[in-house]
């Protein structure tokens, strides 16, 4: 729990443990980033309003790294604000003041989300093995750590092997964002992606660009 508020992080700490819930909390939020990268938890807790930088911005660079389900928790209750962070990669967002139960409650619903993948076990392509319920992904039985968006861009593309799935599908279903040549989001992912699995664009192995159409995913030969 990333919260500044001394009294509310120690009220809902207090309830959330007597629930049976294990949780640690930081006051500012680069210690709750260091926190949340070191001790792996099941779900971050984030107030936007911190005193060293702003909310948002720490679940920007939390999202850079790790894809742990996030609720933001905060005063905040204007729609612009909701978007913003809804868009960053929350899962949740909870306007103060609400009740340990409330929260505790979304909470809930946050893990039973993941849980609830419908897909299958595991998808394999090749040497790379992506669970989605556990949001792992391995290449040749070593593990591959990847960002939120990353891991959901290799999960669209192993879910239609062989297929060259279109950038306008890709920008739309993972970014929400509309088709643009101009748009290098896309690209910039990919290419991150790319360094992940030990390749390049002018040496694909897994990875393949249909140039003006979008990308294929295919096992090596």
């Amino acid at each position: 729990m990333i919260e500044d508020d001394a009294r509310v992080r120690s009220a809902l700490a207090r309830a959330l443990t007597e629930m049976g819930h294990a949780v640690r909390t930081s006051a500012a939020g680069m210690e709750g980033l260091q926190s949340a990268l070191a001790d792996q938890p099941d779900v971050v807790v984030l107030d936007l309003g911190l005193p060293d930088v702003d909310g948002v911005e720490v679940l920007r660079m939390l999202r850079a790294v790790s894809a742990v389900p996030v609720v933001v928790a905060t005063a905040r209750d204007d729609e612009p604000d909701i978007v913003k962070a809804l868009d960053t990669g929350a899962d949740d967002y909870l306007v103060k003041p609400f009740g340990a139960a409330q929260l505790a409650a979304r909470i809930r619903a946050v893990l039973r989300r993941l849980d609830s993948d419908d897909g299958p076990d595991t998808l394999t392509v090749g040497q790379i093995a992506l669970d989605p319920t556990r949001r792992t992904v391995t290449l040749d039985d070593q593990p591959v750590d990847l960002s939120r968006k990353e891991f959901e861009l290799l999960r669209y593309l192993m879910e239609r092997p062989g297929a060259v799935v279109p950038r306008r599908d890709l920008l739309a279903d993972i970014w929400q964002l509309p088709y643009s040549t101009a748009d290098k989001t896309l690209d910039v992912h990919l290419s991150w992606l790319r360094r992940k699995l030990g390749e390049t664009a002018q040496r694909p192995v897994y990875l393949h660009t249909v140039r003006g159409v979008g990308v294929r995913i295919d096992a090596p030969e």
